[in-house]
């Protein structure tokens, strides 16, 4: 995977993207960590990380339409920890369901994201809309007034490396708990953010 670095005047191109979505990265190594540090602040203090990323997505300017988009990844599922499942407070046989996407904003993946959510405390429309639709998932269970409960953040790339991270490449991760407005816990999510989230146009 080719790395970007700040004296080299080129474009960081999805292959097939839109000259008018074509993104330069970040101008420093230090203005990258910045970056970084701003989204994860943003993301780890708000209730929604759709919200985020499409504001996000706007502000840097990496689409003319700042929608973000959930690209269903074909996996196996992952099963849960019994931790999970105590965080989940699931019931003796209440059934989960597992989603893997990838989040785009025009041509850009910003990241990666497994979700877990118990179909039993969503509507019967939010749960069509999750199996049958490219919806992110913020956006779907929005009418819950979700809350975040973050469990913990990894950094993934480090400043120390000297270089700047390829649009590919991972930044950090989260993992946090949703829960309804009520304080019913109804999905637990890990979210790897990818170097794209660095680029502006």
């Amino acid at each position: 995977m080719a790395m970007l670095f700040p004296a080299v005047p080129v474009l960081a191109e999805a292959p097939g993207a839109p000259a008018d979505e074509a993104v330069r990265p970040a101008g420093s190594v230090a203005e990258a960590a910045d970056l970084i540090e701003t989204l994860k602040a943003r993301l780890l203090s708000g209730p929604s990380a759709t919200a985020v990323l499409e504001a996000w997505c706007a502000e840097r300017g990496l689409a003319q339409e700042p929608r973000l988009v959930a690209r269903r990844v074909g996996a196996p599922d992952k099963p849960l920890s019994d931790a999970q499942m105590r965080r989940l407070a699931l019931a003796p046989g209440e059934a989960v369901r597992y989603r893997r996407v990838r989040l785009t904003c025009g041509s850009h993946v910003l990241s990666e994201a497994d979700n877990w959510y118990v179909p039993g405390r969503l509507t019967p429309a939010m749960n069509a809309a999750l199996a049958e639709s490219d919806t992110p998932f913020g956006r779907v269970v929005r009418p819950l007034d979700p809350s975040r409960r973050n469990l913990g953040v990894r950094a993934i790339w480090q400043p120390a490396s000297g270089r700047q991270p390829g649009p590919e490449e991972p930044l950090f991760s989260v993992e946090a708990v949703l829960s309804t407005g009520d304080g019913t816990p109804f999905c637990e999510v890990a979210e790897t953010y990818q170097g794209a989230v660095l680029g502006r146009r």
